[in-house]
């Protein structure tokens, strides 16, 4: 009896064996092994297995590579707080790396993506604008220059926009001077956002609301001379009459 589950228990731990795969023998195949598993869209697989290639051949000609498309990897599963680390990581490891420019994009996507979180919304839209405008700087003639230049407006839209929402809480509390502290703010910190001719219009309001008319009037001549044609040019004008 003994001897028959001896031979029921090697039986069972060798198919056991051969179901598993083998670990792989080279970075290449640690590589490979990445590579498929994400082109089948199994992205945490994926992961694992480009970690193996950075973690058990780290001088490779692949290690580097593999870090890459780690990071993609966890990317495309909406991990971005391990993405993130994976690409600080190879920038602080590579930034002379061809690939480099492509970190610090994916990197200002990473932030990107969580822009709409209203709990973290700030927080994630100055990141990615510090992303974005370092791969621009840097790298001038980068494939991904365009699209995180494209980027970076909407991202200073709405950064300006969330300072002009405080301002009209403000506003509509009469505490003028807080209001005007953030309507300026817009004009100096983001003045090729779309916010730019509300903020004027918003200055002219809070002034005229102080007594100071003078002000008021200059700032809605302002309005007029750098957006013709912009809906609050006539509102400016109508309280400045």
């Amino acid at each position: 009896m003994k001897r028959f589950l001896c031979v029921l228990i090697s039986l069972f731990l060798f198919g056991c064996a051969s179901t598993q795969e083998a670990e792989p023998a080279t970075a290449e195949e640690a590589y490979m092994r990445g590579y498929k598993a994400f082109q089948k869209t199994d992205y945490e697989e994926a992961a694992k297995a480009f970690d193996i290639v950075e973690q058990d051949f780290p001088f490779s000609e692949w290690a580097d590579k593999a870090q890459i498309m780690m990071a993609y990897s966890q990317y495309k599963q909406n991990a971005y707080n391990d993405a993130l680390l994976t690409l600080d990581r190879f920038i602080q490891l590579h930034p002379g790396n061809k690939n480099t420019p492509y970190a610090l994009y994916l990197k200002g996507l990473c932030y990107f993506e969580q822009m709409s979180d209203p709990t973290r919304e700030q927080e994630m839209s100055a990141n990615a604008e510090t992303s974005f405008e370092e791969l621009v700087a840097r790298y001038p003639s980068s494939i991904y220059y365009n699209d995180a230049k494209s980027k970076l407006v909407l991202i200073q839209n709405h950064l300006a926009g969330k300072e002009m929402e405080i301002g009209r809480y403000y506003q509509k509390h009469e505490d003028y001077t807080a209001a005007m502290n953030r309507f300026q703010a817009v004009l100096i910190n983001y003045p090729d956002s779309n916010q730019v001719p509300e903020a004027y219009y918003r200055l002219t309001s809070c002034y005229k609301a102080l007594g100071m008319t003078t002000q008021a009037k200059a700032i809605a001549e302002q309005l007029s001379k750098k957006f013709k044609d912009s809906v609050w040019i006539q509102r400016a004008q109508k309280i400045t009459e």
